[in-house]
């Protein structure tokens, strides 16, 4: 067993004997080289490290028309989001770009420093916590990270050779960690879509596959049994936000929530005891129905509040119904215009397929068991993902700090 000794660092503790300990600003300096609009535009994930951003279509952050003030990144640089490096978004580059004028861009300088274990090193969760600590602000998501305390940040040299030791065995480790996260994942998107196909089918065919079928006359829906009524919603139920009288306001009053410490800001919420269906009213996952509810709660000004049904439906079934429906209607307009919120008229206006009430009974309880099984599966798959999300960041840990020793 190899000898150890204090690191000197409270949040790192033991390190291998031979390994040496510098601040960042001993390895890197920091540049801020700009007027490359050509280069290819880069993104930062936690998860991910830098990537091109052309290559995912989950960052929604949009690029300037002018990218002249971008920074330029090249391959092996240090790419800082200082607004979101307590959360771990620091990463080495193994890409030429550019990036936000908004972060922070520093070049390795030591030789003794191999790019891809700085990576590992600075990205281990035993550096989140000490980002945290230099890190200032109103509010978690104005949070920024003081570039001169950055630069005072303690790093581990081990020997150049175990430097690669330890990147190859990591890079070998991760890799099949992130191939097994990502069959778990496909296979929970499989499930989600088995799911969406199952309730899909269910609100709008029905479950007797033998009825006869009608024209809804609802595009997306197609043909639906002879026996089923279509209405729009604005006559099967009342409607409210927390912000504005729409139908039947909500008496129960309102409720400051503050969001800033110093520039207050009220964002009213709402009271509310009964049977309801909620669904966001804007921002990325406008139109998703998020919660059937039966009882007290407070919903968000943001929040429409779908209640007082009409005795001609079963709120269950309704909510299963617009969960698939609904958001159909969304990517329509979508297709057309920019939609970033869902317009009242829009929702009032919404068409509803419905069966008499004992039918639509058989369809809820249907739905609730075939979908409580779905939900399990799910949550049992993201909770190993989970397990193996930790054994990662354990792992790394271990190694970048030489706890596990990485043979030859």
């Amino acid at each position: 067993m190899r000898k150890m000794k204090d690191s000197g660092i409270e949040w790192i503790g033991d390190i291998p004997e031979g390994w040496e300990v510098r601040k960042v600003k001993n390895i890197a300096v920091q540049k801020t080289v700009q007027n490359h609009p050509n280069e290819e535009v880069l993104s930062l994930y936690r998860d991910w490290g830098v990537v091109i951003k052309s290559s995912r279509n989950d960052n929604f952050n949009r690029t300037s028309e002018n990218t002249e003030n971008y920074k330029f990144v090249e391959v092996g640089d240090i790419v800082i989001n200082k607004m979101k490096a307590w959360q771990g978004s620091i990463a080495v580059s193994f890409y030429q770009g550019i990036v936000s004028p908004a972060y922070y861009v520093f070049k390795i300088i030591s030789k003794n420093v191999y790019g891809t274990f700085l990576h590992y090193l600075l990205r281990s969760s035993c550096y989140y916590p000490e980002y945290r600590r230099l890190s200032g602000g109103i509010r978690p998501n104005q949070w920024d990270l003081d570039v001169v305390a950055f630069k005072q940040i303690p790093v581990l040299i081990p020997p150049l050779p175990e430097q690669q030791r330890i990147t190859d065995y990591l890079d070998a480790k991760c890799a099949r960690i992130d191939e097994s996260a990502e069959l778990i994942r496909q296979s929970m998107e499989k499930l989600r879509a088995y799911k969406l196909s199952l309730i899909t089918e269910a609100v709008t065919k029905g479950l007797d596959p033998n009825v006869p079928m009608k024209d809804s006359g609802i595009p997306w829906i197609g043909e639906i049994p002879a026996g089923w009524e279509v209405m729009r919603l604005r006559f099967l139920c009342s409607i409210c936000t927390g912000d504005k009288d729409t139908i039947n306001k909500n008496p129960d009053g309102k409720y400051p929530f503050f969001v800033r410490s110093q520039q207050v800001e009220k964002i009213d919420t709402f009271s509310f005891d009964g049977e309801a269906i909620l669904m966001a009213g804007d921002g990325a996952g406008a139109g998703k129905i998020f919660h059937h509810i039966i009882g007290k709660f407070d919903y968000h000004q943001r929040v429409y509040n779908i209640h007082n049904f009409s005795k001609n439906l079963i709120v269950r079934f309704v909510f299963y119904y617009l969960q698939v429906n609904f958001i159909k209607k969304i990517e329509e307009a979508t297709a057309k215009s920019t939609v970033d919120s869902v317009r009242l008229p829009m929702l009032l206006n919404f068409p509803i397929a419905f069966p008499p009430l004992s039918e639509q009974q058989r369809i809820a309880d249907y739905l609730d068991a075939r979908c409580a099984r779905i939900d399990a599966l799910l949550e049992e798959k993201e909770r190993l993902l989970e397990r193996l999300a930790e054994y990662k960041k354990s792992l790394i840990f271990e190694c970048v700090t030489g706890k596990r020793e990485v043979s030859a």
